[in-house]
């Protein structure tokens, strides 16, 4: 006999539940979302992880290794490591550096 695909028990009859067992789902974060996500680019000077910090979620103040100034709290910017560093992508990320947008794809590329 073929299952059928109807609920055997009737929904949760509790408001504002649906049906659900865990409670109600919370809204999407859209610029979590966002600035979560890392990209890989490929370059003369190596493989890069970058991710995108938006200014909201900027709360620190770094020092940006391409002009030397700071980037402060409120400041969108990118946050790089290196994929392919020599101990490992660990290491790479222990050792990431927080960049001005502009300074990163100004950068000159130092061949080695």
């Amino acid at each position: 006999m073929p299952r059928s695909n109807r609920p055997r028990r009737a929904a949760s009859g509790k408001p504002g539940q649906g049906g659900r067992k865990y409670g109600p789902v919370p809204e999407l974060d859209l610029e979590r979302a966002r600035s979560g996500i890392a990209r890989r680019e490929s370059a003369p000077d190596g493989e890069w992880m970058v991710r995108t910090m938006t200014a909201k979620r900027a709360e620190k103040s770094y020092i940006c290794p391409g002009c030397s100034t700071a980037v402060l709290p409120g400041v969108e910017h990118l946050v790089v490591w290196s994929e392919d560093h020599i101990f490992g992508a660990a290491a790479g990320l222990s050792e990431r550096r927080h960049w001005h947008s502009n300074c990163w794809t100004s950068r000159t590329y130092r061949y080695r």
